[in-house]
Parts: structure tokens; sequence; C-alpha cells
């Protein structure tokens, strides 16, 4: 998930005059359809982002494998990453923990990855999230078990989903095939789960205090359920996730840990 920035310090608005604010919503909307994320076509991507239909992906079981060895999001059971907050994250620690262990959601068997962010050394996230691998190497995402924490306590479960509940669909994390340009759906849950990405970059470079890297896989992630807010992801090939960062801001996380069972 992505998460939202809170604003504040929100003043009142003055009426204006019927002309200025028809002239107001043209220049909005004008402002809107050139802004964000340009979207290549995305052809026959399985989770293909498209207005002119509902988002239904075909999603047949025996398609599916927990062997996922997609070669920038590779999930074998033991892995850990923990990547370390910048910026205005910079007291926060990500751990990242592919366990032992599956869920079956719509009838296909899920890895389960581990998601724990901390602050100041307390927790204030724990999610685990389903994953699982087609035939044709898209890595897909298939809901989460997500709680907020506060002083040890479960404050929220905002954000969780699960695949074919309540008409929430898979998406895709990681493209079998990545095409610059082309965006996918990596969730839906309409009002809840809604991220979206496209890949920007391949053979792109990168260093982090873990080490540097040359065949990296960059994405920009972004959901209509927080406007503006734009992240750029940098996956390493046989590592996966190894930084992420705001765009526009001085927030993100870099790898400082890589380990395998």
């Amino acid at each position: 998930m992505i998460r939202a920035m809170a604003t504040s310090g929100v003043s009142r608005p003055v009426p204006l005059p019927a002309a200025l604010v028809v002239f107001g919503l043209l220049l909005m909307l004008t402002v809107v359809a050139c802004s964000g994320p340009s979207i290549e076509p995305a052809g026959s991507h399985p989770a293909a982002v498209a207005s002119d239909a509902p988002y239904a992906p075909d999603i047949d079981p025996a398609n599916f494998t927990t062997t996922i060895d997609n070669p920038y999001f590779p999930l074998v059971p033991g892995t850990r990453w923990v990547l370390n907050g910048t910026g205005g994250t910079s007291n926060e620690v990500t751990v990242l923990e592919v366990l032992d262990e599956t869920r079956t959601v719509m009838g296909v068997e899920c890895v389960v990855v581990r998601d724990i962010v901390t602050r100041d050394g307390q927790p204030i996230e724990i999610t685990d999230d389903w994953f699982a691998q087609d035939v044709d190497g898209n890595v897909w995402y298939f809901g989460e078990d997500t709680g907020e924490y506060a002083d040890g306590e479960v404050v929220s479960t905002a954000g969780a989903w699960e695949a074919g509940v309540d008409g929430a669909q898979p998406g895709i994390l990681m493209p079998g095939d990545p095409t610059i340009g082309a965006a996918y759906r990596q969730e839906y849950y309409a009002g809840e789960a809604e991220d979206m990405g496209k890949v920007v970059e391949l053979g792109a470079s990168v260093t982090t205090p873990l080490g540097s890297w040359d065949d990296v896989l960059v994405t920009e992630d972004w959901t209509p359920l927080s406007p503006g807010i734009t992240e750029r992801k940098y996956y390493a090939r046989g590592i996966g996730l190894v930084k992420e960062h705001h765009v526009g801001g001085d927030t993100g996380f870099e790898i400082v840990e890589h380990t395998e069972s």
C-alpha cells in the first residue's frame, strides 16, 4: 500500500462568481489530464489498467505456483530484507521476511511475506502479504492482513483485503516480461486498495549502504486514493526491492541487509 501524507490547516473557501467557477473547473480538468504518471497502452497485460471495462482478471489456480523465481521479485522461504528509512522516515525500519507457510486465496496457494515497520524501535504496522507466480512469470498479489499499531495495540486494519472477497481482485506486483510504460493494477479493492504501477526503466544503476547494482528495474507506483503521491521503487536482479522513495519528497527506504535461508 502507498501511505498517504496527511495535510492540515485547511482554509474555508470564499464564494466565487459562477463564471469563474466554470472557468476554474475547466482549467482543473486540463491540468489533471496533463499531469500524473503517463500511461502507455497495456495491450494484453493480464492486470492492465483500462477504463472501458470492469477489472476482472482470469484466475485459474492450475496456472499458479508457490515457486516464485521472478528475477526481480524472488520469494524464497527464509529470505529477509532490512530497509532503513531516509529523510522524513529516517527513524523507521522495514523488515520483510518470506515465511515458511502459505495461504489459499481464490483457490490459489500463496506464499506469505511478513512486513514489519517500526518507528523508534516500536512497531507501527505489521502486514502479511500473499503472493503467487503464474506460468508467465508474473508475480501476483492476492491480498494482505494488515494492522496499524500504537503503544503495542492494533488501532486500525484499514487497507486489509483479500482477493475474491467483497469484489476485491488480485493484481501484479512484478511482471514476468517487463515493458516500459505499460500500467498495471497491483491490487483492487474499491475505495481501500487501488495501487497501480508501471515499469519506467530497465538496466538502471543504484547504490545503497548494502552495495551497488547495475541490472535494476525501476517502477513508479501510485493510487487514485492518494492523488499526487508517486513512489519510485528499485528492484535488483536476484535480490528484489533495494530502494524506494516518494517522487518530489525526501522520504524513502534503502536496503541495509539481505539474508537467505
